[in-house]
């Protein structure tokens, strides 16, 4: 078959990029004849495809410290910090943050701001062969937008329902609470205060009911069934196979949401990069408060004691390191996507180091400053109720949602105390919500045109979707639904799709190469220390962290209930389903690429702007090349 085809070059940043698929034909055909044209090496910030950029620097930064700074860094390290030998804690934590942390949370922000695209199309150029990494990662931060929200309308409506002078999870004069319910300061040892109480904690990122054993907890047995029995309505439901009726005070507050988070991403950064200025400084206004009344509050100084206390013991058990590298993995978190979509909208010479050292060290610092606004106020609840801190100190949402709304109950003026409280977890969450899902609508955007020249709509489906199989978690027995996805959802998947970044990065592409790339946007090579972090220590920390987890994995179960194992079958199926896309996209590609296999693997593994194809005995650039219909005299046939 014989038809008439020009070939032309073009910058590489121009809209006038070849595709895929014909440069693969190209590479394979001995045939084509080739125009030849000057190309210009890129040498500005602006790519000719009129990209969008963040309209400042700040919004940026803030959008990043956002999307790092979570509910977690409130919940969970001030917890890990006290329970792995107080300030001695922070010397694996740091060690970790420094070898693993931060240089895969730089490598990601290096890789979008170079190829300024989502994970999709980044991966697709980066190393052909392994595209499935974009799949991947816009797979699990899909998972992940399935039940995080939930989290973010618990904390709406604990702050619609702080507005009254009488908090309601002070007393037990409400229609959910039990005959053995204790109101705050009322203390008991009796069998069934002690049988009926569970405290939600947060364990290798997974909620778990654990009970606390024989100590007398009715500091916040008010709290607890207020959660447990009104905000969840547990004990309506006997499982994951018995969901209930929906709580429709529950759909609102998703649904309300979801609403905040459609109309912060619509327009893309133009507005999320201003509704960042409020939902990321406000909590840093909020713990500067907290932190002021806290340590103003009899019994502070006990509580702060323990939080900081160190034992040096503590650091030579294997258990303490995989907490800290889990702590650093999943705070500053790469491999969603996140931080490649961001770092995609900055300007080519941005300088992309300043910005990782900068908000990888505020985000540490933030949580070891929220322990401090914790264990304060754990301090004064053990000094008011006569109670140890051991008895009160717990992680996880059981920490913001049980035990602090009990303490801000007792001190004047609680319902302000209570309403900033929970306006921070609102905007915490937020943050990180609008991360995992601009990481999606960038990538698809960036892979397929017509999804990103219909935003809005893409954005409101997407957004509808997420809100219906959200109802799931707003049910009776929602919360086994939301235990199942937290488990499964990201845990294991992301930790082995990280691991292939680092691989692909650092093995494939070549560090060499990805160093002269940062050297082409900021002016300078890394140094080797982090050449040697790429290449052999990141993916140790990834490896440490996947094998120790499997080591010490146990099937899903809730107090004295075991989750079914279809249940936890379909926990690994979405587990794998996001995993599998690394291999079946390098097989697929394999197996459609023209040629031998050698010249197959070689091919896939060659950086797209890089593949050389020689035509006729012309060598041009693939990413040069564009195949379009012509009636100019300088044709090729094909």
């Amino acid at each position: 078959m014989t038809g008439k085809r020009k070939y032309y070059c073009a910058n590489e940043d121009s809209d006038l990029e070849c595709d895929e698929e014909n440069d693969i034909a190209l590479a394979m055909s001995p045939t084509v004849q080739v125009t030849k044209t000057t190309s210009t090496p890129r040498d500005t910030g602006d790519s000719d495809d009129q990209r969008e950029t963040w309209s400042g620097k700040v919004d940026f930064l803030l959008s990043v410290i956002g999307f790092a700074v979570d509910l977690a860094n409130v919940w969970r390290f001030p917890y890990l910090c006290y329970k792995n030998g107080g300030g001695a804690f922070l010397v694996p934590y740091c060690i970790m943050l420094l070898v693993g942390g931060i240089p895969l949370f730089y490598m990601e922000l290096a890789l979008g701001q170079h190829n300024r695209k989502g994970a999709i199309t980044c991966w697709g150029r980066l190393v052909p062969l392994f595209k499935g990494i974009g799949y991947a990662v816009v797979l699990i931060a899909f998972y992940v937008d399935f039940y995080y929200n939930v989290i973010i309308a618990w904390s709406l409506r604990f702050f619609f329902a702080s507005f009254t002078n009488n908090l309601p999870w002070i007393s037990c004069t409400n229609f959910w609470n039990t005959k053995d319910c204790k109101p705050f300061e009322v203390q008991t040892t009796s069998p069934p205060a002690i049988s009926n109480y569970s405290e939600l904690i947060l364990m290798n990122d997974t909620y778990k009911y654990v009970g606390v054993g024989n100590s007398t907890q009715s500091l916040d047995s008010t709290g607890t069934e207020r959660f447990h029995r009104f905000i969840l309505e547990l004990n309506q439901s006997e499982g994951i196979h018995d969901l209930g009726a929906i709580k429709w005070d529950m759909a609102v507050c998703l649904l309300i949401v979801y609403l905040i988070c459609y109309f912060s991403l619509w327009k893309g950064i133009s507005t999320s990069g201003k509704v960042v200025w409020f939902t990321a400084l406000f909590p840093y206004a909020v713990l500067l408060i907290l932190l002021i009344r806290g340590i103003t509050l009899p019994g502070s100084a006990m509580g702060i004691r323990y939080y900081l206390n160190p034992n040096f013991d503590a650091i030579y058990k294997a258990e303490v390191w995989v907490d800290a590298a889990t702590q650093v993995f999943f705070s500053l978190g790469p491999g969603f996507g996140v931080l490649l979509a961001y770092a995609s909208y900055n300007k080519y010479h941005n300088n992309v180091y300043k910005d990782a050292m900068l908000t990888s060290c505020i985000n540490s610092a933030t949580s070891f400053v929220a322990g401090f606004v914790i264990f304060s106020v754990l301090g004064y609840m053990a000094h008011r109720s006569g109670e140890n801190i051991e008895d009160v100190a717990m992680e996880g949402p059981g920490l913001v949602f049980v035990v602090y709304p009990a303490a801000i109950a007792t001190m004047p003026g609680s319902t302000f105390w209570a309403l900033i409280f929970f306006m921070m977890l609102l905007t915490l969450g937020l943050d990180s919500s609008f991360g995992g899902s601009e990481a999606i609508i960038t990538a698809l955007s960036d892979e397929f045109p017509l999804i990103g020249n219909n935003r809005e709509l893409f954005v409101a489906g997407l957004f509808s979707l997420y809100f219906v199989v959200g109802l799931a978690s707003c049910t009776q027995g929602g919360f086994y639904f939301f235990q199942l996805l937290d488990r499964y959802a990201a845990g294991y998947s992301i930790l082995v799709a990280v691991f292939f970044e680092a691989i692909a990065v650092s093995w494939i592409y070549g560090t060499n190469r990805f160093c002269e790339d940062i050297r082409d946007m900021i002016g300078f090579r890394p140094g080797r220390y982090w050449q040697v972090c790429w290449r052999f220590v990141a993916p140790i920390f990834l490896l440490f962290i996947t094998v120790y987890g499997l080591i010490g994995y146990e099937p899903l179960s809730y107090e004295d209930y075991t989750y079914p194992g279809w249940a936890n079958a379909l926990g690994w199926c979405i587990a794998g389903s996001s995993v599998i896309m690394i291999p079946a996209m390098a097989i697929y590609k394999l197996l459609t690429t023209p040629g031998t296999f050698k010249q197959r693997l070689h091919f896939l593994t060659t950086p797209w702007r890089d593949q050389q194809v020689n035509v006729n005995g012309i060598t041009a650039e693939a990413t040069q090349i564009r195949l379009n219909d012509t009636k100019d005299e300088d044709t090729a046939e094909v």
